[in-house]
């Protein structure tokens, strides 16, 4: 199903209404109709992009980051299906790709030109959906092979995998809590873990966080890194004993919400901690807090896994045709940044090359 989605056309609104018209804003340039992308990976080696879709039907979205060009990539055909079901005999079905909604996503090389793609997803049921990517032509071929519920009544938020195929789910709020509790910096979530052959996740005791957001795994496998959202914060955990966070560190002036690796530093965006043109810092009324529609800028930055020292990369003021930044991702000197609100991607250039 292609979308048609070259830059400068105009999409129907996914969550902001009315939408905007689909030209170019401050530095940002724009692909709409993504409906809430709100994660974002790129196939190794290639021009693609997949960006998630937080929303029902939203799904995977496959980018072609020359053309800046968009469709649908999920569509549920017979000839996505490949069911694993040694791997993953308690999944059922695949998802319906009328109600696929997909938060956080993770992509993992299993071979060269082959990938696993690892998607939050909450259409229908709370499941990491797995996918395989066959990125041997010229366009990606995606198929789904399998799916891990999650506990009842638990939805995760993010995603990310060891090579052993361990699965790990970061959950922003337990049961009986809410977004007002990390916002004062109560604990409210924490890790889930699968492993292969296991019937289910199992809580990683001493992970629990003031808003469990991004998590990422570190590439020997020792380690890995989880955004408490409360804390404006990527804490560290050791795989071998996860029962207290190793380090803490803060990040600069914004929120940061996913964290993917990019030549050996960890990327991580998020929308801006202090926003005059939003009243300043987020505020909880009536013992609510607020939920951020008022435009805030953002900021993108690089985190040295080892000293936990982080390098602010880009930044910019509210852009009134794109708010709630959730995501970023470098291709060259092209950033692209995914948002967990709008209806579109965005990118701009950066000025400079990053060296790893």
């Amino acid at each position: 199903m292609i979308l048609s989605l070259a830059v400068g056309a105009i999409q129907p609104a996914a969550s902001d209404a009315p939408s905007a018209e689909c030209t170019p804003t401050n530095n940002l340039r724009f692909i709409c109709g993504a409906e809430r992308p709100e994660d974002v990976a790129r196939i190794p080696a290639t021009r693609w992009l997949v960006f998630s879709g937080f929303s029902n039907g939203a799904g995977l979205k496959l980018v072609d980051s020359s053309a800046h060009s968009m469709r649908l990539w999920y569509s549920g055909a017979p000839d996505q299906i490949q069911h694993d079901r040694q791997s993953f005999p308690r999944c059922a079905s695949p998802p319906h790709a009328e109600t696929f909604n997909a938060q956080g996503i993770s992509l993992r090389t299993v071979a060269p030109s082959s990938h696993r793609l690892y998607v939050v997803n909450h259409g229908g049921r709370e499941s990491i959906e797995v996918f395989s990517i066959d990125a041997r032509v010229d366009e990606p071929k995606l198929s789904w092979i399998g799916c891990v519920l999650l506990p009842d009544g638990v939805a995760a938020n993010s995603v990310a995998t060891f090579s052993d195929g361990t699965i790990l789910a970061s959950v922003l709020t337990h049961p009986g809590t809410s977004i007002t509790d990390f916002v004062l910096g109560k604990t409210t979530g924490g890790v889930y873990e699968w492993r292969p052959g296991a019937e289910r996740f199992h809580l990683l005791k001493g992970t629990e966080l003031p808003g469990n957001n991004g998590i990422e795994t570190s590439l020997d496998d020792r380690e890995f890194y989880v955004v408490a959202f409360g804390w404006r914060s990527v804490v560290v955990f050791s795989r071998a004993d996860p029962s207290k966070p190793a380090r803490r560190a803060v990040a600069p002036g914004f929120m940061p919400d996913n964290i993917h690796w990019h030549e050996g530093r960890l990327l991580l965006a998020g929308m801006q901690v202090d926003e005059p043109a939003c009243g300043g810092l987020r505020k909880i009324v009536d013992g609510k807090a607020d939920g951020m529609l008022c435009h805030r800028g953002y900021g993108v930055a690089q985190l040295d896994p080892t000293t936990l020292q982080f390098k602010l990369i880009a930044y910019d003021g509210p852009d009134p045709a794109f708010n709630g930044v959730s995501a970023a991702l470098l291709v060259d000197n092209d950033l692209w940044l995914a948002s967990y609100q709008s209806d579109r991607v965005a990118v701009r250039k950066l000025s400079y090359s990053l060296s790893p």
